[in-house]
């Protein structure tokens, strides 16, 4: 496949990331997290590589994102857990989606529906707690009140509970260990109550791969499954790598054109390079519009014909530069902005170090003018 901006996505790979994942952790459930478009690799393609790897559960941020999979045919089940606060739940209900509570506002609107019953489905709910987060999740003085308040409600049939949740900080052991015993006083909350769950899952993929008391039930699958790290390119704290990750995408473009420049010349926005001595440079059409990060100007790398170069002033919103020396490249060659570093080209994770920030962002944040390619 070519073309300007391509994003080859391997669906193998993803198959084989959460296969070994799921081994590594042996809970009884998997879930792999498909929100925000597959972390960049496109929904459908993660969804069902995820599947065919041994998932038995999906995990979306919100109802829109879950209904786009039941509209795209996947019959798995799905959780979403982040809700507009005038969400419509009868919908959700009516397609089976488990919907992610953490308000006692959300809790009382999904008791009072009606939506499935003329299905004979009632409304299932999975309980998210706060460990110490502080973002979505029920706070640690409602978990009383709150569990009497669920509990009576399965009990008169108007919904029924299958989980309870939360999310590590992922900060470092003791942070994390104080999260779990949060958990666990959580969960006994809720037996007192009378809510036992079929589900309780507070890992995601840097617990799965790192802290085995965390696991409970279901691990919850995320950036490894796309063969990225949650620890960066630095590895686990303690050095442990129970499973080799396959990165999942191939960010390319395409050499659209080739000059010289003298010494003194500037390249792309406020000259922030200019060349040293006489060079060549290939012009890249991607850029910051396409997810490009322009923090990485003046320090990122590219691979082209398996040999490296330097991105040279400003990365622009199409477009940027790459000196290219001497090097014999044409219009026309191939790009590769990252992939599998095996390969010998950047990783992700050197695009994250170029730019500050974390692996996540860079796969997460191509946009929508780049196409992906599954194979």
């Amino acid at each position: 496949m070519t073309g300007i901006r391509v994003a080859r996505i391997d669906r193998a790979a993803i198959s084989a990331n959460v296969a070994g994942l799921a081994a590594a952790a042996a809970t009884a459930h998997v879930m792999v997290v498909v929100k925000a478009d597959g972390y960049g690799h496109g929904v459908l393609t993660a969804a069902t590589a995820a599947l065919e790897g041994g998932a038995d559960w999906l995990g979306v941020a919100d109802l829109e994102e879950a209904h786009a999979l039941r509209a795209a045919g996947v019959d798995a089940p799905v959780l979403a857990w982040l809700h507009d606060p005038f969400a419509d739940f009868a919908p959700a209900v009516e397609a089976g989606i488990d919907i992610g509570v953490s308000t006692r506002a959300q809790l009382e609107a999904i008791g009072a529906l009606d939506a499935g019953r003329r299905a004979g489905r009632r409304p299932v709910v999975q309980i998210k707690v706060d460990t110490g987060l502080h973002r979505n999740g029920l706070p640690p003085e409602e978990w009383e009140p709150f569990a009497e308040r669920a509990a009576a409600l399965q009990a008169l049939g108007r919904l029924e509970v299958r989980g309870v949740f939360s999310h590590l900080a992922n900060t470092d052991a003791e942070s994390d260990a104080a999260a779990l015993r949060a958990f666990e006083r959580a969960l006994g909350i809720m037996a007192a109550a009378g809510i036992e769950p079929e589900l309780r899952h507070l890992a995601s993929t840097a617990a799965a791969m790192s802290r085995p008391a965390t696991r409970f039930d279901l691990v919850r699958l995320g950036i490894g499954s796309y063969g990225l790290s949650p620890f960066g390119a630095a590895g686990a704290p303690d050095g442990s790598a129970p499973v080799r990750l396959i990165p999942a995408m191939t960010l390319t473009s395409r050499v659209a054109a080739v000059r010289s420049a003298a010494p003194g010349a500037g390249v792309s926005y406020d000259h922030t390079w200019r060349a040293h001595e006489p060079t060549r440079l290939a012009l890249v059409p991607i850029g910051y519009a396409d997810g490009v990060p322009r923090a990485a100007s003046n320090t990122a790398e590219v691979a082209i014909d398996g040999r490296r170069f330097p991105v040279r002033g400003r990365i622009a919103m199409d477009q940027f530069v790459v000196d290219i020396g001497d090097a014999r490249v044409e219009v026309g060659d191939e790009v590769v902005l990252f992939g599998n570093p095996v390969d010998g080209v950047p990783a992700a994770d050197d695009w994250a170090r170029w730019s500050d920030t974390i692996n996540y962002e860079i796969v997460t944040r191509i946009g929508p003018r780049v196409k992906r390619v599954a194979r």
